[in-house]
């Protein structure tokens, strides 16, 4: 019985994606087609090549269905047209379609456990979605903190860590315009996910945030972006910010430090103009404060106010040395500003000998 009970588990999670299929008896023997036909966007076995049943793959990221399935391979396991497969000789037809519904149940269960721990998230990457704006925080004369709700009290946003999304908007013409931006909200955050956004002048996206009320909606799509960040990837990352190049730091940051099993060391150099350019500023000093041995962070700015203990100017090389740790393979540096800052920057890091590899830029 126990042999008879892995060799199911195996047909089970060998099975393929056509129409009329399942498991049967026939003559004494275990007989194999091709099962069930619902992939769509909650898909639940995926890439299963017609020819080759036996060379299918299981996903469980993606088995919506999945609470389908019990009901369904027992419902058709009793009459079905088979081709058959020699698996075992002495299995009763009764007993293997109890199994069959018993190992379905199996998988259900750890479907609602999974679906439990890792709620599906309401980003689309191909299509775009509205969301509601729902507080406007204004945070100095040309930066926004937007909070947008999100379906449900309980939703999620669905933005790995080190993702963006983008936004698309109307400029001051009436021209349909779109600009990539990183959320400062997790998907710890439920029901909502936020944007700072700092609105210049004469730029097109800025008038289109500039011009938002409380009750407009913003079309977004994503998840978007070529970083990827897994817990313990890097001993350590140095972080070279400039301005709204804040946002994916802040992300990471938050991200890093919220998770008691990361023990990543993070080393902030963040540039501005002004004390009152510095976005974010209040969250990362708790940040630095809470965890001094884990996280710095060192200001730069261009005009400092009278008895600044920062750095004054541009990021050096020399601030760079003395504020991050030395090149080695499990160290990473990112970047993000401006273009004549990250080109700036580049130069630094290449005379202090980080590799390509070591560096990403935003």
């Amino acid at each position: 019985m126990k042999t008879s009970f892995v060799v199911l588990v195996l047909l089970v999670l060998s099975v393929g994606i056509e129409n009329e299929g399942g498991l049967k008896v026939v003559e004494g023997k275990v007989c194999e087609v091709k099962l069930y036909d619902f992939c769509d966007s909650d898909i639940c076995f995926v890439d299963c090549p017609k020819s080759s049943p036996h060379e299918n793959s299981f996903d469980f990221k993606f088995v919506g269905k999945m609470l389908e399935l019990p009901f369904n391979m027992a419902l058709r396991f009793p009459n079905l047209d088979l081709k058959c497969v020699p698996f075992g000789e002495n299995l009763n037809p009764e007993v293997l379609g109890g199994l069959v519904t018993l190992v379905a149940l199996g998988f259900t269960a750890a479907y609602i456990r999974y679906r439990t721990k890792h709620p599906k998230g309401c980003l689309d990457p191909q299509n775009f979605k509205e969301f509601k704006l729902i507080k406007k925080t204004q945070l100095s004369h040309n930066v926004a903190r937007f909070r947008f709700a999100l379906p449900t009290p309980s939703s999620v946003l669905g933005l790995p860590v080190g993702k963006n999304i983008l936004a698309r908007g109307r400029d001051s013409k009436g021209e349909e315009v779109m600009r990539s931006y990183t959320p400062i909200t997790l998907d710890s955050d439920v029901g909502y996910f936020e944007l700072v956004v700092k609105m210049y002048p004469n730029g097109k996206m800025s008038h289109h945030f500039r011009q938002m009320k409380e009750g407009d909606y913003l079309a977004v799509r994503g998840p978007k972006g070529r970083f990827t960040y897994v817990a313990g990837q890097a001993r350590a990352f140095g972080m070279l910010a400039g301005g709204s190049g804040i946002t994916p730091m802040f992300q990471l940051i938050r991200a890093i430090l919220e998770n008691p099993k990361d023990k990543t060391k993070l080393h902030l150099i963040y540039a501005n103009v002004t004390v009152d350019d510095i976005l974010l500023k209040e969250e990362l000093d708790k940040f630095a404060e809470n965890f001094p041995d884990r996280f710095e962070v060192y200001h730069v700015l261009n005009k400092p106010p009278p008895q600044w203990n920062g750095g004054i100017g541009y990021i050096t090389k020399e601030m760079i040395q003395s504020h991050f740790p030395e090149p080695a393979q499990d160290i990473q540096i990112l970047r993000c500003g401006p273009p004549a800052m990250n080109r700036a920057m580049a130069t630094h890091l290449d005379a202090l000998g980080y590799t390509q590899r070591m560096q990403f830029e935003f």
